[in-house]
């Protein structure tokens, strides 16, 4: 009679796992107004306006680190919803490839939205924007990831994308 595998060794076992390359990973949450519009934040360290949201860290989850950005970044506590959209981002700009998540934070109605306190150290400003005008802010990969995860909450699905392009 053999004896089982033990689940630590052996088959299945991940040794090849150290030989594989780390994709950063971010995570970005999506509110929109009761006209459509969404959420954006004017960063004070760079001229592009930014989703709230950020890395992830190490052992966390993407939803997770959804959660502690908006909290760090707006100053809400929040519990993301669903996925609308994973956007694969190819190695640009002296940066590694990396994966983003992009979660639905629902509509944010104006009391909730008078709550929201920026740190002064990293957000300058935020604005309630139309799609025209988040490209007008946005790098253009980060506003089609926008674009496309609102349309993915208006329509009740997911959206995976490639540099913020919908593949599929």
């Amino acid at each position: 009679m053999s004896e089982s595998p033990n689940p630590e060794q052996g088959v299945g076992a991940a040794e090849h796992t150290h030989t594989m390359t780390g994709k950063r990973l971010a995570a970005t949450v999506l509110f929109t107004d009761g006209q459509g519009r969404v959420l954006l934040c004017e960063p004070v360290y760079k001229q592009v306006w930014e989703a709230p949201g950020g890395a992830v860290e190490a052992d966390e989850s993407p939803r997770k680190a959804a959660a502690r950005e908006v909290g760090e970044e707006l100053g809400l506590e929040i519990e993301p919803g669903r996925l609308v959209a994973v956007d694969w981002v190819p190695p640009m700009d002296g940066r590694t490839e990396s994966m983003v998540y992009v979660f639905d934070g629902g509509r944010l109605d104006p009391g909730r939205a008078e709550s929201i306190r920026l740190p002064a150290d990293e957000l300058g400003s935020w604005e309630w924007c139309t799609i025209p005008q988040a490209h007008e802010r946005m790098r253009p990969l980060v506003a089609r990831r926008i674009e496309a995860a609102l349309a993915a909450v208006e329509t009740g699905t997911t959206v995976y994308l490639e540099a913020g392009y919908p593949v599929g």
